[in-house]
């Protein structure tokens, strides 16, 4: 194959960066607050979700959530979230189709009984490509009109394994014995084994993008990227294969698992995100609750995307503590009496909820909840400033995080 001129490369760059500028770089005057909620449980588990649009323009992000999955495999579970990109319809149609394709292909059925580990860890990755092939035909049906991709972050849970699978740039970890044990490693067109195949496709990565502008390496549509002759379907600039990794489930030491899009991890770490929620599983046994306090949290720490996160708990995980509990509750209290307290220092005028967040933030107070801090505290704060300021101005109060802190 022949490869293109440093000309040709610039000329697509220039386009590309400016496609997805239109399409992906515009924001909202003010975020999207509201969150589409879900719980339930089985097979020893729990889990909730949330997910926000926040300050995007559209929502992109999906998810699925399974509790016994098809052929006799009642006792398995299947969770993921879908973050797409210029737009959301691959993202939904994976969220529908995704699981069937990888239960029943062939690879994954492997002989007569359950299915062994490497025939699962098999039949996953033949799930994605079939998927993605299929999506392909659909897209060429109607002449390219899709232009949508999406990462992909799951889990399979049979009563023996888990089972994490990652395209992308969406992440998923699992905190056994209170720390985490596991987490799914990034898809970035930067990454050297990632930089290596998008190179030998004749491709480039510029300012950590790959052509400098797909922000990620691998991914499920995205087919303007999968179009280099004499390639495989994994050898292409970007890749939809996912990687599958096993665990041995442990009864005694395994907790929750969290899966979750970028716009949560670009704002809080692995072992930041593991303590808050770790935290608020010893005040509520709500999961819904604690999905929406993290999407929350991360919108007021400052993320710009689409939220959307998974919590899947198992019997060991973190239970609801009394003393955890008081302490909240105390903690709630502080809040309340130092935002009187800070708008009745004030005298003429009532300070804007900016003032009264960037003065707790220079203060230091106890029990704050770890990893989220006083960002995750933003709710009781507003709640006793509105209540004290009913004339307050709505666009001051809903001011980003940038301006917040």
């Amino acid at each position: 194959m022949s490869y293109p001129s440093p000309r040709q490369v610039a000329a697509h760059v220039a386009g590309d960066v400016l496609k997805e500028q239109l399409i992906m770089g515009a924001f909202l005057d003010k975020p999207k607050m509201e969150k589409h909620n879900a719980q339930g449980q089985g097979n020893g588990l729990r889990y909730g979700l949330s997910s926000m649009q926040g300050w995007r323009v559209e929502m992109e992000d999906a998810h699925t959530a399974v509790i016994g999955l098809p052929n006799g495999l009642d006792g398995w579970s299947f969770f993921a979230v879908y973050d797409g990109h210029a737009g959301s319809q691959v993202a939904k149609y994976c969220c529908e189709h995704l699981l069937d394709h990888i239960t029943s292909n062939q690879d994954f059925k492997g002989s007569d009984g359950p299915p062994s580990v490497e025939s699962v860890k098999n039949g996953i990755r033949t799930g994605f490509l079939q998927i993605d092939e299929h999506m392909r035909v659909i897209s060429e049906k109607k002449h390219g009109a899709d232009r949508s991709g999406s990462t992909a972050v799951g889990v399979m849970i049979s009563p023996q394994h888990t089972y994490f699978i990652n395209c992308g740039d969406s992440r998923g970890l699992l905190c056994r014995n209170r720390k985490v044990h596991f987490f799914t490693q990034d898809h970035k067109p930067s990454n050297p084994l990632e930089k290596e195949r998008i190179q030998n496709a004749g491709g480039s990565v510029m300012i950590q993008r790959v052509n400098g502008s797909l922000a990620v390496s691998r991914a499920l549509g995205d087919f303007d990227y999968k179009c280099v002759h004499g390639k495989g379907p994994t050898e292409q600039l970007v890749s939809p294969e996912p990687e599958v990794y096993e665990i041995e489930r442990s009864e005694e030491d395994d907790q929750f698992i969290i899966l979750a899009c970028d716009g949560i991890w670009d704002v809080m770490g692995n072992e930041e995100l593991c303590d808050f929620v770790r935290s608020r599983l010893e005040v509520t046994d709500d999961l819904e609750k604690v999905c929406n306090e993290i999407v929350d949290t991360c919108l007021y720490k400052g993320s710009r995307d689409n939220m959307s996160v998974i919590l899947i708990c198992f019997p060991n995980a973190p239970k609801v503590l009394p003393e955890a509990v008081k302490r909240e509750t105390e903690l709630d209290k502080y809040l309340e009496s130092r935002v009187e307290e800070i708008i009745k220092k004030q005298g003429e005028g009532v300070p804007d909820l900016v003032h009264v967040m960037r003065t707790l933030a220079t203060e230091s107070i106890p029990n704050l909840p770890p990893g989220g801090e006083l960002a995750s505290k933003r709710s009781v704060i507003e709640a006793v400033y509105n209540r004290l300021n009913p004339y307050r101005n709505d666009d001051t109060d809903s001011a980003s995080t940038d301006d917040m802190w």
